[in-house]
């Protein structure tokens, strides 16, 4: 091959773009840590170190620029400290923007930072965001495109960029929950934009930050539901780092993941020595170099089986084994420290004098599967305890160790896979070709259900399964309990064993309802305040979680904390009259507490014809009515009436218009109080309201009156003796 001369060199690089692309930095990870602490920044600094020195026209971050949706001040200087110390300069920027910057980058700053005349740029970033960052805090250093305001209609549209004869269409789409996304493609609403002209030159470069691998049914985004247009995609969320690019022979591109610069985790993936890549793109070719990250803390990780050591066999069958397996162990961390250390001072291979350079701490994990054999034990120590014994020697001094049992299960389930069934039967009895509405019909119909009604239910199941609404299930519970309950209270003379066909016929026509489409599920309630932390660009609209909204047995609930006599149901049942009495008891004292309080003044200016009419007025109450003292009581005579629930009658207006004509005979004063009793008595009387025995409907006369007599416990022994608190008491009891 001929020798290039400067002029093709000059020509060559005029067309060559140069991209350096890193993904999850992960800046603020950890920070608060006194030994990791600066990890994260410092691994973020030295690749934007590494674009300066390097020279690249830009820079291409795939996401989780920041370990939080809302950054530390220490994180977001020390970025913004990079980021001016090696994109800002006097170098001019060679990309040229050729589309819409408004479509790319939407918000306040809607345009390319190298563009902006008050700000010189000289190597741009380029960034989406992931599932722990949101780079829109920093977006006049960063152009943060790739945007997705809704999760359910994605439109990708490129960033259009061009250097000398080489056209970039730079593709972003930001994360979106897995599921979801997985959804979307496969109901088809993701679209992709291309340019109008000479779609054949542009190099299409992606970058997303999804699952790349199959970590559930859907909980991942294929490659092949990628167009087959792309030419490469920069995969970011995962942190195993596979830097060289992977060619994709079904979908025609290339795949690659750089992984992250910082280890979030003591897995065998972020044990993978950590790289970023600088890709030079001319015309619609591409190479790739990758370059070590010298700055990363060295990380060390092995697994051993302890019954695999034929010494440790030996040792197994003896009574007290902790110390020889302690002793065992501890050798083995001793030799993986020493390795940590030599791996990194040998990527140190700039540095003239080695014994200069201070070596991190490593990050060291050994997994150990302590299964003993038949007829043995491996009595091992506290992992923490053993952990602690490398305090100064490794960055992780909690963790170092980790024990496990291999899994009884394990050799079952694989003869188990043996005889499954041929992959079509299995396509048949998948989860997306089966309707949870169809379970459900056919689990029903077995079933004799008398309060839900049948499809309502399935529809509830549905939004539960589908639409992962963790509250259908029990607002459905609650909105059909509450329906039934309002249907029978106002139900007019249904007989107590008639009750069961009653909620039979009215479930029957809600069912039919529903299937008409005359009642469908509506989500009730109050829509909660957003938070201040919500990001509905990463988290999606508020108004569609279903923890958005207050329920409506809360806001029931929250009623009847201020009001606890407003909300009472129209009627009562006979037999159940005495529990409710007990649930109710402390709102009559309580009304009664705030009644008698007001009232004190006025009576303390007329103890004595006060006293004087309460004491009629009693001796005729004890003649006409029994000697029962209870306020609230239900006695025999409530289980003779025909009907359930009681309804409001003539009879049950008389003692109230009867009472009210006897008090006219008090002061002036006390007559706008007695007007107003009376009044409210007339269209409470289909309430149970313990709270105002006064204003309860009752169809006896005799009852009537003892509801508005007072106990035996309240009425003083000594009648001659006057008290002032206790005739308030009294009187108000008796005046409700």
């Amino acid at each position: 091959m001929p020798s290039l001369t400067e002029d093709d060199l000059y020509k060559l690089a005029a067309d060559t773009i140069r991209i350096l692309v890193a993904t999850d930095s992960h800046v603020g990870y950890n920070e608060r840590d006194p030994i990791r602490g600066d990890d994260s920044w410092k691994s973020f600094h030295e690749v934007m170190c590494l674009a300066k020195e390097r020279d690249v026209d830009m820079v291409l971050l795939a996401g989780d620029l920041f370990h939080e949706n809302k950054p530390s001040r220490k994180s977001m200087y020390q970025v913004m400290r990079s980021l001016r110390m090696n994109c800002y300069g006097e170098k001019p920027c060679e990309l040229e923007m050729l589309s819409d910057a408004t479509e790319n980058f939407q918000g306040a700053l809607n345009h390319v930072n190298y563009e902006d005349p008050d700000i010189n740029v000289a190597i741009p970033v380029f960034s989406i965001h992931g599932n722990h960052d949101d780079p829109s805090g920093i977006s006049g250093l960063v152009n943060y495109y790739g945007r997705t305001p809704e999760s359910d209609n994605i439109a990708v549209k490129p960033v259009l960029l061009q250097k000398g004869r080489t056209k970039l269409a730079l593709y972003g789409m930001s994360n979106v929950r897995d599921e979801r996304l997985f959804r979307t493609f496969r109901d088809g609403n993701v679209k992709f934009f291309q340019p109008s002209t000479q779609k054949n030159d542009w190099f299409n470069l992606m970058s997303v930050h999804q699952n790349h691998h199959a970590y559930t049914e859907t909980g991942y985004l294929p490659e092949n539901f990628l167009p087959e247009f792309l030419d490469l995609v920069i995969w970011g969320h995962e942190h195993e780092c596979l830097i060289n690019p992977r060619y994709n022979p079904e979908m025609s591109f290339h795949v690659m993941q750089p992984g992250s610069s910082v280890a979030t985790s003591l897995m065998p993936g972020e044990a993978v020595p950590k790289h970023v890549a600088i890709l030079s793109v001319t015309g619609k070719e591409f190479t790739s170099e990758p370059i070590r990250l010298k700055t990363v803390r060295p990380f060390v990780m092995k697994e051993i089986v302890l019954q695999d050591d034929r010494r440790l066999k030996e040792i197994a069958k003896k009574d007290s084994n902790r110390t020889e397996i302690t002793r065992y162990l501890m050798t083995i961390v001793e030799n993986l420290i020493e390795d940590a250390k030599a791996g990194w001072l040998e990527v140190q291979d700039g540095h003239e004098h080695d014994e200069e350079l201070e070596v991190p701490l490593p990050l060291i994990r050994l997994r150990v599967e302590y299964t003993a054999p038949d007829g043995g034990k491996f009595d091992c120590e506290n992992p923490q305890r053993f952990s602690n014994r490398f305090v100064g020697k490794v960055a992780n001094v909690n963790d170092v160790i980790q024990f496990y049992r291999k899994k009884a299960g394990a050799i079952r389930k694989a003869k188990d896979n043996t005889e499954l069934p041929e992959e079509s039967i299995m396509a048949q009895l998948s989860l997306d070709s089966v309707k949870v509405e169809k379970f459900v019909r056919e689990f029903l119909t077995a079933q004799s259900l008398t309060i839900l009604p049948q499809n309502s239910f399935g529809d509830a199941v549905s939004q539960y399964v589908d639409k992962d609404d963790k509250h259908a299930m029990e607002m459905f519970v609650n909105d059909s309990l509450s329906v039934q309950i309002k249907h029978l209270m106002e139900a007019d003379g249904v007989e107590e064993n008639e009750i069961a066909d009653a909620m039979n016929q009215y479930k029957s026509n809600l069912e039919r309802l529903f299937a008409q489409g005359l009642l469908k599920k509506t989500r009730k309630g109050k829509l909660k305040p957003k938070p201040a932390n919500w990001d509905s660009d990463l988290d999606g609209d508020w108004a569609d979680q279903p923890g958005a909204f207050v329920l409506a047995d809360q806001d029931q609930d929250m009623d009847d904390d201020e009001d606890p006599t407003a909300r009472m149901p129209a009627a009562r049942s006979r037999g159940k009259a005495a529990a409710t009495t007990r649930k109710t008891a402390a709102a009559p004292k309580k009304a009664a507490t705030s009644r008698s309080t007001g009232r004190g003044k006025k009576k303390v200016v007329e103890e004595s014809e006060e006293e004087e009419e309460e004491e009629e007025e009693e001796e005729e109450e004890e003649k006409e009515g029994n000697q029962d003292g209870d306020v609230i009581m239900i006695d025999d005579d409530d289980e003779e009436d025909d009907g359930l629930f009681v309804k409001p009658t003539a009879a049950a207006r008389k003692p109230a218009t009867k009472t009210a004509t006897k008090r006219a005979i008090s002061p002036k004063r006390k007559a706008p109080l007695r007007s107003i009793g009376t009044r409210k008595a007339v269209p409470k009387q289909t309430q149970l309201s313990f709270s105002q025995p006064g204003t309860q409907a009752a169809p006896a006369t005799n009852r009537g009156r003892r509801v508005q007599e007072p106990s035996d416990d309240e009425i003083s022994d000594d009648e001659d003796a006057f008290e002032p608190p206790p005739p308030p008491a009294r009187s108000t009891r008796t005046r409700r």
